[in-house]
């Protein structure tokens, strides 16, 4: 996961309320001015989110993405049309929002803690840190085969471009190199940051925090 800073609500969301005073559930936004406003929601996410997945980090569009809510629907209707509570997630079956459904989420990518209580690997493996990431990696289903290998593949095609074999990282001892790559990851080119990044950022920061604890 990825710290996710969200905007200002979108203001086709904040016209539809307006003129809808009482009705406050995701579903009545059936209109034509509301289902603009369901789409003025998934892109701002998309592009607050830099183009990728709130939980997985693949790359999404307004077509194979969603509007996801942090909070399920049927566990707080009052925060259905809550802005902040609702993120753009892939539309992957088994994983991310389509696993998430009406369970309890712990960590979630509004929470800075979510880069430093979930450890990735380069063998595309994730673990919880904590009790709460542990949990969130099971509802999320951040661990099952397919993401696993599509980690790996995208960590290493990037590390690849970088310079750096994959197999060669562990033993790199070049901190400069490191964090210049570390911020490199972290910067969007035309508002889109490389798929799966955030992920290798968490990998190298770990390597970073070894180095220094020598």
């Amino acid at each position: 996961m990825r710290k996710i800073s969200k905007s200002e609500e979108p203001l086709e969301l904040a016209q539809w309320k307006r003129k809808n005073p009482k009705l406050y559930r995701y579903d009545d936004l059936n209109d034509n001015s509301g289902k603009i406003a369901r789409q003025k929601i998934n892109q701002q996410n998309i592009e607050d989110q830099l183009g990728l997945c709130a939980y997985c980090c693949k790359r999404i569009d307004v077509n194979n993405s969603m509007n996801e809510h942090l909070i399920p629907r049927d566990k707080d209707h009052t925060k259905e049309l809550d802005f902040s509570n609702i993120l753009a997630s892939c539309t992957t079956k088994k994983q991310c929002d389509n696993a998430h459904k009406s369970q309890d989420l712990p960590l979630t990518p509004l929470m800075p803690e979510c880069e430093t209580e979930l450890q990735f690997f380069l063998s595309g493996d994730v673990k919880g840190k904590t009790a709460k990431a542990t949990t969130t990696i099971e509802v999320l289903r951040l661990d099952n085969r397919s993401l696993k290998e599509t980690r790996k593949q995208l960590i290493a095609e990037i590390l690849i471009c970088q310079g750096v074999p994959p197999d060669d990282l562990p033993f790199l001892e070049d901190d400069m190199l490191l964090s210049i790559m570390l911020e490199d990851l972290k910067q969007p080119k035309e508002n889109l940051l490389e798929p799966f990044s955030p992920v290798l950022a968490n990998i190298l920061r770990q390597y970073l925090i070894n180095d220094e604890a020598v």
